[in-house]
C-alpha cells in the first residue's frame, strides 16, 4: 500500500499513511515544512541517542484545527469531505495507519469492536460551538 493524499486546490486536506509505510528504519516524516502539523515516525535500535533541545518561541497563525489520528487498535471508515461539504471518498484505516486531516471535512465510523485511536490536534480547545460545525 502507498501514502495517499486527497487535494482540494492543490492542497493536500487528508493524507492516510498506511501502516507499512509509516514505520521503519529511521525518522520519516510526511509533512511538508509549510504544514501547520508536522507528522513523522521514529524507529530506532538500543543506543540510538537524540540530542537534547528545546523550541524556540515562534509565532505561528493557525486558520483551522487540523488533526493527526493513528489507529492503535482496530478499524474504522475515515469519510472525507471538501470545504464544500461534499463527501470526495473514504478510507477504512486499520491498526497502525495514520491519518493527517489538514483541511476540509471528516467523519468516522467505527468498524471493529475495541478500537483504540489517538487523536492530535491543535490546542486550545474553544468548545463545540466555536471549534467545529456539523456537516
Amino acid at each position: 500500500m502507498t501514502i495517499q493524499e486527497i487535494k482540494e486546490d492543490g492542497q493536500v486536506i487528508a493524507r492516510l499513511i498506511p501502516a507499512a509505510d509509516a514505520w521503519g528504519d529511521g525518522l520519516k516524516f510526511f509533512s511538508n515544512d509549510r504544514e501547520f502539523l508536522q507528522v513523522g515516525t521514529w524507529g530506532y535500535s538500543g543506543g540510538k541517542e537524540l540530542l537534547a533541545h528545546a523550541h524556540n518561541p515562534v509565532s505561528r497563525e493557525v486558520q483551522w484545527t487540523q488533526e493527526v489520528l493513528f489507529v492503535r487498535r482496530g478499524s474504522l471508515r475515515a469519510d472525507i469531505y471538501d470545504s464544500g461539504k461534499n463527501k470526495i471518498t473514504e478510507w477504512i484505516v486499520k491498526e497502525g495507519d495514520i491519518v493527517a486531516l489538514l483541511g476540509g471535512g471528516h467523519g468516522y465510523q467505527i468498524l471493529t469492536d475495541d478500537t483504540q485511536v489517538l487523536e492530535i490536534k491543535h490546542g486550545a480547545y474553544l468548545g463545540a460551538e466555536i471549534d467545529r460545525k456539523r456537516l
